[in-house]
This record gives structure tokens, C-alpha cells and sequence, in this order.
């Protein structure tokens, strides 16, 4: 069955708080677009489908592109250690530590935010200025001392801090700040014309703030929330159609060689079930085939999944600049699909 606009209609409806964009496309046609709710709720500013958002963990795909592409250019491997990438002190960690383990969230080295044990990503800087977070190296001092929880490859762990060292890899072995690295080498090559990384007190125009509620049910800004600027491990801003020209640029072999696509699309480690994780995406295999990559993120007042269906050609991103709905709207689109 083909998707259907009146179908995804529904669907929305029945989350009515949800406040972000909906884009789908199936076969290189548009089948729905529409923002809902308010980028900036004081002004009454609305959500359209060219709206920037930011989102969170989604950006972990660019640090993993980045990576390869060291990679491609024989700079590292992926079986390079840890301990030979970078000039920085981690003398508790295991010195087997690889780019491989950190890129499948199997290093086993502490992350500064454990998501087992931690459910508020704010609370991390209630005693910890948010503003002075600047740069890949401003996290060291939350993890770099610590132990590890478990030996390189045992198992996954999601791990935002692993994202951390891999943007220190980048920077160490180009010279270039990891966010202009990605703006040089990713958003450019693929025309991802609206997408960067912007500090939370200087968004650019059209871009939607993230609201959070406090206590009393109130709508606030997540300003105080995150770190000034994202980095490896999430925070960058950019619209629903450019991520669809970073999963074309992908795709197309704009950006990376199929051979280290094609790694990098590898279902390389299992993560529950049929659900495994490769290089910065996720994955759902369907037997031996894949039914779905996906990128997703959540962070105060930021949520996010884009799904690309290789067997039907279908892409489906959903955006939202709150917490709520963006999920379950993208998992009953997808229950359209199978």
C-alpha cells in the first residue's frame, strides 16, 4: 500500500499537542508536508516545513561521516586505537579501545551522560554553566577520569561521550574545529543550505526555539537546558528536506565511496531483537534484508526521527521543537509502511 496524505492527516490529529514538521516522500514524490504548532510561541511565529529545528542525537550520523571519511582517506582505520588518534591523557580507559567500538557504542568507556541511570539531560547543568560548553573538549573533565563500565566489543551501550572522542579525532587529525569540519565537508557537498551548527543565544532566523514545561505546566525555552553550541554528539539545527539531501547524499556516493557506505550501512552490532546499530544509525532487518535506517534524537525541548525505507524508496522525517508526539506520529507512519 501506498502511502497516503489523508492517512498521515489522521494520525497527527490524534497527537494534538504536537508542535513540529511532517515530511514524507515515496519514490522521489512529495506525499505530505505541513509544520504544526509555533517555532516561537510568544510571537506566534508558525512551524512550516522550512523551519529550522535542531535534533539532539540525530547529528551523531555527521560525526560518523566525518569519521569515515578520515577513514577513506587512509588517515585512520577503523581498527585504529583510541590511544594512536589523539594527544589526550585517558589513562583509565583500555588501551584496545578502537574507532569501531566508539562508533558502535561498544568502547565501554564512561559516558557524562549515562541514559540508564539519567533521565533529565538539564540537570547536568544546574552546577555546570551551560555557556561555557563550547567545544568537544569542554566534556572532558565529565568523563575523561573516570573508569570503564566494561571492556572494548562485550556489548552496546549507547554512549554520548564516545561521540565526544570521535569529534576530538576529527579535529586532532584535520586541524579544523569539528563543527566547521561538518559544515566543509557535509552540509555544503550535500546543499544542505539551512543546517548548522547556531549558539542558542544567536539562532538564526527561521529557526524554531525548544520548548520544555516547567513544574507549573508553563511553556520556557530550553536555552538553559543544553550546551550553548552542539557538537559530535547532537545540537546541530536543519530542516526536514535537508536531512533528506543528507540521506540522498549518501546514497548518491556524493559525500563517501559505496565501499565506505556500504560499511558504514552495516548492521554491525545488535542492539535488541532485530534492532542493530551501525555507523551513527540505526537499523530494522527484516530476516536478512534491512526494512529501515534511521537517524532519532531527544534532548529538552527537541525531538526527532528520519527514516529512510530502502525496499519502497520511502523517507519519512518528523521534527518537533517539544517532546511530545514525534515518536509515536513517526512509529504509526511507519505501521502505514509495513
Amino acid at each position: 500500500m501506498r502511502l497516503d496524505s489523508i492517512m498521515i492527516e489522521k494520525i497527527i490529529e490524534k497527537h494534538n499537542n504536537f508542535s513540529g514538521v511532517v515530511f514524507a516522500m515515496e519514490k522521489g514524490k512529495t506525499v505530505f508536508e505541513s509544520g504544526f504548532g509555533y517555532a516561537n510561541k510568544s510571537e506566534l511565529i508558525a512551524n512550516t516545513i522550512d523551519t529550522r529545528f535542531g535534533i539532539a542525537s540525530g547529528c551523531k550520523l555527521f560525526t560518523s561521516i566525518a569519521i569515515c571519511q578520515l577513514v577513506e582517506k587512509g588517515i585512520i582505520s577503523f581498527d585504529t586505537y583510541l590511544k594512536d588518534c589523539v594527544d589526550i591523557d585517558f589513562s583509565n580507559f583500555n588501551p584496545n579501545i578502537t574507532v569501531h567500538h566508539l562508533l558502535t557504542h561498544s568502547s565501554g568507556i564512561p559516558d557524562y551522560f549515562d541514559e540508564e541511570i539519567m533521565n533529565d539531560f538539564s540537570e547536568l547543568w544546574k552546577d555546570r554553566p551551560m555557556y561555557n560548553i563550547r567545544q568537544p573538549k569542554d566534556f572532558l573533565s565529565m568523563f575523561q577520569n573516570r573508569n570503564m563500565e566494561f571492556g572494548p566489543g562485550e556489548k552496546f551501550k549507547y554512549n554520548n561521550a564516545g561521540f565526544i572522542v570521535l569529534g576530538l579525532i576529527v579535529e586532532k587529525n584535520t586541524g579544523m574545529e569539528f563543527t566547521e569540519y561538518v559544515q566543509k565537508n557535509i552540509f555544503e557537498p550535500c546543499g544542505m543550505i539551512h543546517s548548522g551548527y547556531f549558539p542558542l543565544d544567536q539562532l538564526p532566523k527561521g529557526t524554531a526555539y525548544g520548548y520544555i514545561k516547567d513544574k507549573l505546566g508553563n511553556w520556557k525555552t530550553n536555552i538553559y537546558s543544553l550546551p550553548i553550541i552542539g557538537g559530535p554528539d547532537g545540537g546541530a539545527f536543519t530542516t526536514a528536506k535537508n536531512i533528506l539531501e543528507l540521506w540522498k547524499g549518501i546514497f548518491d556516493y556524493r559525500i563517501l565511496s559505496k565501499k565506505v557506505t556500504d560499511k558504514m550501512l552495516k548492521p554491525h552490532i545488535q542492539v535488541n531483537g532485530n534492532f542493530y546499530y551501525g555507523y551513527g544509525m540505526w537499523i530494522i532487518k527484516e530476516g536478512e534484508d534491512i526494512f529501515k535506517y534511521y537517524i532519532m534524537g531527544e534532548d529538552p525541548g527537541v525531538s526527532m526521527m528520519s527514516s529512510i525505507y530502502p525496499k519502497r524508496d520511502i523517507n519519512v522525517t518528523v521534527i518537533g521543537n517539544t517532546e511530545f508526539g514525534t515518536w509515536d506520529i513517526a512509529r504509526e507512519i511507519q505501521d502505514l509502511i509495513k
